[in-house]
């Protein structure tokens, strides 16, 4: 008997070996995680308003949730200006360049914290600014160039050593924390690889800040310096550190093996925002690290989902923001492999 036919032999009887289970398992996962931001776009296409703003259930139409929404369907593939959500896209676009305050802050209702609606909005236009034309663009950038203005101003306030390099709720805060200091920092990494004038300097300042955030005994990532880790301050920490260039350096390396161990899991307040920051952040870090978080982190979210398309969080103020916000951010970690948002590449 042949070589082949003794292998055909084998896989008749024995069946499929283990490697082609494991990717038939894998291809299976694929299509579920397809199928599932599908119907999350379509839930978010229907959710809205006829301003082109999304609203946040507890505090209506938002800069923070039209932005996060534009760019959960810039994750899933779809873009400004043509395809089947072109318009919806460019609607809440405008939508948000037109709610820039004199002072440069994007932000609809002021909450106790407009900082974070601030850098979410800024992190938008920044990703979507290479994608307009014409009069839009140029809006885009004029506004974006403003709002980076603010984020530069809002850290040149004067800190004390340990709040230094950070920021907060309020562009005039005196303290910061790693929470606000995500947004801000994505955004002005964003806003840099688009050709804006970012000094390194100011993103040096604000890596020195989120390595001051490690959580006691340097064991993953706190809220504020000297605090408790968390899962979703680990991951803000390692997205941080590697977006600004600082990859597989100890603190990130060290951080990411915290993850592994202690993984994010629904039970946890503010889950949804742990889970966009933790798949970023640890498929940033690539290898074993996303491979285990892409294990944990997408059969949860696939098993939340719900039938409309939509999720929604079941704690504290993440369940009072509503399914536009939690349905954002699923999709946001789920397509991180998509790579289509400019700030998921490597």
């Amino acid at each position: 008997m042949s070589r082949w036919l003794i292998v055909l032999f084998v896989l008749v009887i024995l069946g499929p070996t283990p490697a082609r289970c494991w990717s038939q398992e894998l291809d299976a996962q694929k299509q579920q995680l397809d199928t599932g931001i599908q119907k999350a776009v379509q839930f978010l296409s229907k959710s809205q308003q006829p301003s082109g703003a999304w609203s946040f259930n507890s505090y209506g139409e938002s800069t923070a949730a039209t932005s996060l929404a534009i760019m959960a369907f810039m994750a899933a593939g779809y873009v400004p200006e043509e395809g089947p959500y072109g318009d919806q896209i460019n609607k809440g676009i405008d939508w948000v360049l037109a709610h820039q305050a004199d002072n440069g802050l994007v932000v609809h209702h002021k909450s106790h914290g407009p900082m974070y609606s601030h850098g979410i909005s800024t992190l938008m236009l920044a990703e979507v600014a290479g994608m307009l034309k014409g009069e839009r663009e140029k809006k885009c950038r004029a506004v974006l160039t403003r709002a980076i203005k603010l984020i530069v101003s809002a850290q040149n306030v004067a800190k004390d050593k340990r709040n230094a390099g950070g920021w907060r709720y309020n562009q005039t805060s005196k303290d910061s924390d790693l929470s606000v200091t995500g947004w801000q920092l994505l955004a002005l990494r964003a806003a840099k690889n688009i050709g804006c004038d970012i000094s390194a300097d100011h993103i040096e300042k604000a890596v020195a800040y989120v390595r001051r955030c490690r959580g006691r005994n340097n064991v993953g990532f706190a809220y504020q310096p000297g605090g408790a880790p968390s899962a979703t301050r680990t991951g803000t920490g390692i997205l941080a550190l590697e977006i600004c260039g600082k990859h597989h350096t100890r603190d990130a390396l060290e951080a990411g093996d915290y993850l592994v161990q202690h993984p994010i899991n629904p039970d946890e307040f503010y889950y949804f925002y742990g889970a966009y920051y933790c798949s970023i952040g640890m498929f940033q870090m690539g290898g074993d690290y996303w491979k285990k978080t892409r294990a944990t982190i997408i059969p949860q979210l696939l098993q939340m989902q719900k039938h409309d398309g939509s999720w929604l969080a079941t704690k504290g103020s993440e369940k009072e923001a509503g399914k536009v916000y939690a349905t954002s951010l699923a999709v946001l970690a789920l397509a991180v492999e998509y790579q289509y948002l400019p700030i998921y590449q490597r």
